[in-house]
């Protein structure tokens, strides 16, 4: 199955107030492994920059000045999601950043039923524990000390490992190696069920009183036998 891990970076909280997407980064998996296809963008959000949305991601709009426009590079942004699911970490606040930028290139939106929200799944499995990025990935041993500020790509990097444990794991290869095993024994029954061991009586061993007489004789022809001395 193949699935698009993304984030965003923006100008501040609200789309509908005219905050702008600044960054996006999308990671491509297939049956929850990443295959190494990413799509990766900076783009002029044609505003100025809030510093307290600066000092969050570090991007500021001089740097940004140069970057393509959203409606640039829209259409090659939604051939990489294709149809897949989209994963995001508090899902509902990159969509609607998303679909606000696909309104104003009047293309249609992202429908939502291909939201994957990492929040409400880790809500589910660790009611009341801290849900932020850094908390989850603190929880399941996800190395992100690389992450001095954040970024849209590092974030879908460490959100795509956090996915893959809060959806098993470790034990989806578990999982594969019992379904082989299970292959395995159920090629290998029917040889054994092919050929069942037959048990036979026991044959009689004592020697007729023929024999006996026989051996006897053949002992007293032995000249000089030693059982005799």
């Amino acid at each position: 199955m193949r699935e698009i891990v993304f984030d965003t970076e923006t100008t501040g909280l609200d789309p509908q107030s005219g905050d702008r997407l600044v960054e996006i980064g999308c990671i491509e998996m297939v049956n929850r492994v990443p295959t190494g296809a990413v799509f990766h963008a900076y783009f002029n959000p044609e505003r100025s920059m809030p510093a307290e949305a600066e000092a969050v991601h570090g991007l500021s709009s001089a740097f940004l000045a140069d970057k393509p426009r959203f409606a640039e590079k829209a259409e090659e942004l939604l051939a990489f999601l294709g149809d897949a699911p989209l994963v995001a970490h508090n899902a509902g606040f990159d969509f609607g950043f998303l679909n606000a930028e696909l309104a104003m290139c009047k293309l249609p939106a992202v429908d939502r039923a291909r939201m994957v929200d990492t929040v409400a799944i880790a809500r589910r499995k660790h009611p009341g524990a801290k849900l932020s990025l850094d908390a989850l990935c603190s929880r399941y041993g996800i190395d992100r000390s690389h992450r001095v500020l954040h970024g849209a790509l590092l974030d879908a990097e460490l959100l795509a490992q956090l996915y893959v444990e809060l959806m098993g794991g470790r034990q989806i290869g578990l999982e594969l190696a019992a379904e082989v095993e299970v292959r395995t024994v159920a090629v290998a029954a029917p040889i054994h069920a092919a050929s069942p061991r037959v048990h036979r009586p026991a044959r009689p061993h004592a020697a007729s009183a023929e024999e006996i007489a026989r051996h006897a004789a053949f002992l007293e022809g032995i000249k000089g036998a030693i059982w005799l001395q």
